[in-house]
């Protein structure tokens, strides 16, 4: 990629694991079967892409702009979404790996993670509203300082949420999962 911006293209099996492109802009841009593993994609501007099966885990995104940007059936392990521009941020998940992916201060209104793995990841300070776990395992996830008002976690398992740290009105949720809400108040449920 020798341009600095690209409109409605598609980018198959590109291999930019361990290396640095920044400050480029991607409109309408599609990514397939790339691997942008330990990649520095800081200050890069992606508005309505998508990324299909690609590797970013621990992928640097500082002052990353992701706007209206789809990921699907990629492995995101490590990444911290907190990094990211937050003018704009809009993401979806769906059957992505984000084990230890961090989301601190993010706006993830209305956000969809859709069949994904987010074991030990942590979410932090930010605000969830209306965002949807569907069939997801949070296994080990911590959840703090959050706004999950009206967020649906019916079909999602392993999560332990504290009510006394998140804002969970109107937030759904389904037994066993419910129990969840349990786990940090020392009390035994037979």
């Amino acid at each position: 990629m020798n341009e600095q911006s690209y409109y409605d293209q598609i980018f198959e099996k590109l291999d930019y694991s361990d290396i640095e492109f920044c400050g480029m802009e991607f409109e309408s841009c599609t990514f397939n079967d790339g691997n942008f593993s330990n990649s520095n994609l800081s200050q890069n501007d992606f508005m309505d892409c998508r990324f299909h099966s690609c590797n970013m885990s621990s992928a640097n995104l500082k002052n990353t702009s992701l706007k209206n940007v789809d990921f699907i059936t990629c492995k995101l392990t490590g990444v911290d979404f907190g990094y990211c521009n937050a003018f704009l941020f809009a993401v979806n998940f769906k059957n992505c790996r984000m084990d230890y992916a961090v989301f601190y201060k993010n706006a993830l209104q209305n956000t969809t993670f859709e069949d994904c793995y987010l074991h030990e990841a942590n979410i932090t300070d930010s605000d969830l509203q209306g965002a949807v776990f569907q069939n997801c395992d949070l296994l080990h996830t911590v959840f703090s300082q959050n706004n999950l008002r009206g967020a649906d976690f019916t079909t999602s398992a392993n999560y332990a949420i504290d009510p006394a740290t998140n804002r969970l009105q109107k937030a759904k949720f389904s037994y066993p999962g419910v129990l969840g809400l349990l786990e940090n108040s020392d009390i035994i449920v037979e």
